[in-house]
């Protein structure tokens, strides 16, 4: 990695400016489930570009960037009309509305054509590696040296314009969700509450979608006017899979968001060169980058995790088995006497359980002073004597109750009443004592055990 300030650093600042810009309103797109819209004002800005030149015969940035933004906000206003007005669904009205509006462009385009520069490719992934060529005074020289922060060199107080331009929007998207958060939070999750607590969530809505439209035509020449929708989308998405709370949220999405900007160029210029190949380009690698994220959200996410749950699963599926190897030897312990055991091939075969989920729980179960071995003999130990009593009680005590209670057939009772024990707490169990009281055996016969304390 031999990267440099001047070409590099360029880069990946503005990579992160327009990520983080992206992911800090793409929040509030994913929680009103109008991620998409942001792939419609991406599209939709052409008609913009091309009438602010037919207007003004200008094509200045600042003349062009106006006439795209306000494109971008009308296209957020005519979806949201064509949805209330129409009753058409939400996806269908932004499909309307933005192949309209690039087809429209796309015909003004050719009148202005020869006029209004338009690469297919900055359309498409943006600009960033030249943008070190675009430099802007960020302080006037006359104002630097009047505080005597410049020196000899003026260089050292100018940045790309495209920079310049979304540090502005990053403030502007900053200071946008610090100031409205608890509005933007209600009107998101429940319009109609949010105008009862005096939230105006139209008023709400427009500014977001305006926001939305000024982050995605100031990264046009940054990430592209498409790619930039991967910046609205993915890092929100998968802080999502991450926490379930609003503040903790944005704080992932914006770290996720900023992670793949570096992470982006890294795979853009360096890791080609691992194969043989020269560098590509940063700003699809960027969204590379947060896509690879995005799935080790989904993967190792403490919330939604595939690991996360999987492991969950098989936890759960450990402490079964140990509750069933439990009972088991207490209906053993019961038929046949104090002091028997059962050999581990029979309580595998009685179980159904595989060899390593057998030896696993066994592990455990000795560790925690449940059982006792002797050679291949498995034992019910005092301790795990009393926490098979409570699980059998509680089997016993749920036939009872699907009997006497809800008039179950007695002949299935018993695998709902096996379901059920196993998530029956210590409350549940006394309460259904109580809602059984009087009675001994179950109904077929055999003993309820008396409830016992049980201890770890």
């Amino acid at each position: 990695m031999n990267w440099t300030w001047q070409l590099d650093g360029w880069i990946v600042v503005a990579g992160v400016l327009c990520a983080v810009s992206a992911a800090l309103v793409g929040n509030f797109l994913l929680l009103r489930r109008m991620s998409m819209l942001g792939d419609a004002i991406s599209h939709a800005v052409l008609p913009g570009l091309a009438v602010a030149y037919l207007v003004t015969g200008s094509r200045g940035s600042t003349i062009m960037f106006a006439g795209a933004v306000l494109t971008g906000v009308l296209t957020a206003m005519f979806t949201q009309w064509i949805r209330d007005a129409g009753k058409v669904d939400e996806g269908a009205s932004m499909g309307v509305v933005f192949t309209t509006l690039f087809s429209l462009g796309l015909v003004l385009i050719v009148q202005a054509a020869d006029h209004v520069d338009l690469d297919a490719g900055c359309v498409l992934y943006g600009n960033l590696e030249s943008i070190h060529f675009q430099q802007a005074a960020v302080i006037p020289a006359w104002l630097g040296n009047a505080f005597g922060l410049v020196g000899t060199s003026a260089m050292e107080w100018r940045a790309p314009a495209v920079v310049i331009r979304l540090v502005f929007v990053l403030m502007i998207n900053a200071v946008f969700v610090w100031l409205l958060f608890k509005e933007l939070r209600v009107s998101a999750f429940d319009p109609a509450l949010s105008t009862t607590m005096g939230y105006n969530s139209t008023l709400m809505h427009y500014l977001l979608m305006t926001l939305v439209a000024v982050t995605a035509v100031a990264s046009f020449e940054s990430v592209g006017n498409i790619l930039v929708v991967a910046m609205f989308v993915v890092p929100p998405a998968a802080a999502s899979l991450i926490t379930g709370r609003l503040s903790p949220m944005i704080w992932w999405s914006v770290g996720i968001a900023a992670l793949s900007a570096v992470g982006g160029h890294w795979l853009a210029v360096d890791v080609p060169h691992w194969f043989g190949m020269p560098s590509t380009n940063t700003a699809g690698a960027m969204a590379v980058a947060s896509g690879l994220l995005f799935v080790v959200a989904w993967m190792f996410g403490p919330r939604q995790g595939l690991v996360w749950k999987w492991s969950v699963r098989q936890l759960l599926a450990m402490q079964i088995l140990q509750e069933d190897i439990l009972a088991l030897l207490y209906r053993w312990r019961e038929k046949s006497g104090e002091g028997q055991s059962l050999p581990v091939q029979r309580i595998r075969g009685l179980l159904l359980a595989s060899r390593f989920g057998t030896w696993l729980s066994l592990v455990s179960m000795r560790r925690r002073g449940w059982v006792s071995n002797f050679g291949d003999q498995v034992l019910l130990t005092d301790s795990g004597m009393r926490q098979a009593s409570s699980l059998v009680r509680a089997h016993r005590l749920w036939e009872q109750y699907l009997v006497n209670e809800l008039d179950f057939n007695p002949g299935r009772i018993h695998d709902k009443a096996e379901r059920l024990e196993h998530f029956t707490s210590d409350d549940l169990r006394k309460r259904l004592g109580r809602e059984t009281s009087g009675v001994t055996t179950d109904p077929h016969g055999a003993p309820i055990p008396p409830e016992t304390a049980t201890s770890e």
